[in-house]
């Protein structure tokens, strides 16, 4: 191919200074693009799991991108935002009320309400016609340029993140509503999806199937959305077996929902996953990466490691930073598998957590233990001579009326739930933070993600270096 003035000018200035340069990246020069989305994983949660898993001078493969960028996160009526708008802005570049998905600022959150006959909670979506109106996302626009998309999570395929990929809705809670417009052809169908999402891998099925009455779960219109993606020549995946039987061959298509977890409503946690049951993040993104390659006119795909934020909200620091570490083992499967000179590869946060380092702990002490004061070696003590850990949230449910000594091999477990500092109680879980999160890119255009941007702005990136 013969080389762009830019990018001749780009190498000979390298050999003249006797080192290498990466050619200049032109708009629409990225044929693929990975989109990597680790949810509620802000700063303090990332340096907590690079610590935890190698140490403090250590990097997971995220820190090894060569370009970043800070990015702020929130909505249009929230300094704090929750996933949905601000994954929405990502991929549509709109600013949207928290709550709201993929829909135009206009656009008041109206949820969902209880099925009567059922007693199916959020069964019935209450988003009217003229509650605002849908604004075209990057898998759409890839659609309708022929590309292969694909949407993967550890949370419910229904869930806030994967939803603003391929779903409009006034209210995220809505996710009966959501799944249907994933179905080509079907009543509701999301028609801006042409023939369907390529690759939708993630957990839980009631939304997609009828009500099962025994179970009290499932679509109150009786419709079972996996039997309808089925015809449309979809293949079918629910456990390991099933999932590594799954074809690649060009034109497949793939619904995959993980019920493994199913009193969770999502993907396991790392922590607790069975790798003889359930896929990891990685092979979910090797898999779909196998898939969407075969399009000759490339790819988008969306891949999250959803219950990062949910063991946050939980103040459970030990899920958060294993389900961390596997989010990163899937950039590093993203990068062994793909060619950086036309595929771009962004990962990011849509929010940021409470999550604080406390004390003045030692090089070397186990992030999830207990405070070691660095220059005496031993516990770091609080007013009342007791020691505590270095992972605190600002919010949450675990704050005792009176502290108890604490162990190290009790804190450094699974199931501990870091302390906080304002007791939530009956309100809920631990709250999102509003800080800025972090960007990293790598591969074709990533040099243009750069300073502190707004996230309607990656998307605009996104677009731009798509050729979308």
């Amino acid at each position: 191919m013969k080389q762009s003035i830019n990018t001749a000018v780009a190498l000979a200035l390298a050999a003249a200074f006797g080192g290498t340069a990466l050619p200049a990246h032109a708009a629409g020069e990225a044929k693929n693009i990975i989109f990597f989305l680790g949810d509620g994983m802000g700063p303090v949660p990332k340096t907590a799991a690079r610590i935890y898993k190698y140490g403090e001078a250590g990097s997971l493969t995220m820190d090894t991108l060569p370009y970043t960028a800070r990015i702020k996160t929130y909505s249009l009526d929230a300094q704090t935002t929750d996933s949905a708008p601000s994954m929405a802005a990502y991929m549509t570049g709109v600013k949207q009320r928290n709550e709201v998905l993929s829909m135009d600022g206009n656009t008041v959150a109206q949820a969902p309400s209880k099925d009567t006959a059922t007693n199916v909670s959020d069964a019935v979506n209450n988003c009217s016609t003229s509650n605002g109106a849908a604004v075209t996302t990057l898998l759409e626009y890839a659609i309708a340029k022929g590309k292969g998309t694909g949407a993967v999570t550890t949370a419910r395929l229904t869930h806030a993140t994967p939803a603003a990929t391929y779903a409009h809705v006034c209210h995220r809670n809505a996710e009966y509503e959501i799944a249907r417009q994933a179905v080509p052809g079907g009543a509701g169908f999301n028609t801006r999806l042409g023939n369907g999402v390529d690759v939708l891998m993630g957990g839980i099925s009631s939304y997609w199937r009828p009500y099962d009455a025994t179970a009290k779960r499932g679509r109150p219109d009786g419709r079972d959305l996996v039997a309808e993606l089925k015809a449309k020549g979809y293949s079918y995946a629910s456990d390991l077996t099933t999932f590594n039987a799954l074809p690649t061959a060009a034109g497949t298509k793939v619904i995959a929902l993980f019920d493994q977890a199913l009193s969770q409503g999502h993907m396991s946690y790392e922590a607790d996953r069975d790798p003889t049951k359930e896929p990891s993040l990685a092979e979910m993104t090797s898999k779909a990466i196998d898939i969407l390659s075969k399009n000759s006119n490339g790819y988008v795909l969306m891949v999250e490691g959803g219950r990062i934020d949910h063991a946050l909200h939980g103040t459970n620091a030990y899920r958060a930073v294993t389900d961390t570490v596997a989010f990163d083992d899937a950039v590093k499967a993203a990068l062994a598998k793909v060619d950086l000179t036309n595929t771009l590869i962004v990962v990011t946060a849509d929010h940021d957590h409470t999550m604080a380092f406390n004390g003045y702990g030692k090089k070397g002490t186990p992030i999830l233990g207990l405070n070691v004061n660095y220059a005496t070696g031993a516990n770091s003590l609080d007013a009342n001579q007791l020691p505590y850990t270095t992972l605190v949230f600002g919010g949450g449910n675990n704050r005792p009326d009176t502290r108890t000594a604490l162990d190290s091999a009790t804190v450094q477990g699974k199931d501990y739930l870091q302390e906080v500092v304002i007791k939530r109680g009956d309100v809920g879980s631990e709250t999102h933070g509003g800080g800025d999160v972090q960007l990293y890119a790598t591969g074709a255009a990533s040099k243009t993600f750069k300073g502190t941007i707004d996230n309607t702005k990656v998307f605009t990136l996104l677009k731009s270096a798509g050729g979308l």
